[in-house]
């Protein structure tokens, strides 16, 4: 039996606001372990079957706004949960993943082969600007507060989408969670189409479901 209208508004009220942060779907340098960075790369035939399956379940959460990286391959992904649910998308170039300079276009075995100590650097959770890019603070002051700004939209009890890129979603998490940049790396990184949720809570945001959406599956992309 499905809760009376009241009820259910009342449920929601009692809530604190939520942001779901959503990976787009595969891409084929995402197969190829080919570091995409702020490279537009569109999806698979195989990540649009992810991102309409990913939408119709995101959907049925009833979200208030839709808020995406304009790069093409999460542009594409928001687009089949507005259709779903009527929502126009906002756009915004702070949710691109983390420029990343000579290591774009580069697969994960030839960026080891030739930048193997700045890997392995990034990897110990050093503040490393890969191929050059930014560092993943950077990516979190530009990313985070447009987040912010949206969430702090949202009514009582309502829900913020975001689709973005892994690495741009791990720097997020870490941000808004109060992490030190140097554990952001114990977030582990997204499955594509899969998402992490945050709640508000009496102290700040919370971490309340992370990588969901699917079974676990291995990570492919630039965040791993």
């Amino acid at each position: 039996m499905s809760a009376a209208p009241g009820i259910a508004e009342a449920g929601r009220k009692g809530r604190g606001r939520r942001v779901i942060l959503w990976r787009h779907g595969q891409t084929s340098w995402n197969l190829e372990r080919r570091f995409q960075g702020t490279t537009d790369i569109g999806l698979t035939e195989t990540g649009v079957g992810q991102a309409r399956r990913a939408a119709r379940l995101l959907a049925s959460l009833k979200p208030d706004a839709i808020l995406a990286s304009d790069l093409s391959r999460a542009a594409a992904t928001a687009a089949e949960l507005a259709v779903l649910t009527a929502l126009e998308v906002t756009h915004d170039e702070a949710l691109r993943e983390t420029y990343a300079g000579v290591w774009q276009g580069l697969t994960h075995e030839e960026i080891i082969e030739r930048y193997g100590e700045e890997y392995a650097a990034w990897k110990r959770g050093e503040p490393v600007r890969r191929g050059g890019g930014e560092l993943e603070t950077e990516v979190a002051d530009r990313a985070a507060p447009v987040v912010l700004r949206h969430a702090d939209k949202l009514p009582a009890g309502g829900t913020l989408v975001v689709v973005s890129h892994g690495g741009t979603i791990r720097t997020t998490l870490g941000r808004l969670l109060g992490l030190a940049p140097d554990h952001w790396e114990s977030l582990g990184g997204l499955t594509n189409c899969c998402w992490s949720v945050l709640g508000e809570g009496a102290r700040g945001w919370r971490l309340l479901e992370h990588n969901a959406g699917t079974l676990p599956e291995p990570v492919l992309g630039d965040d791993d």
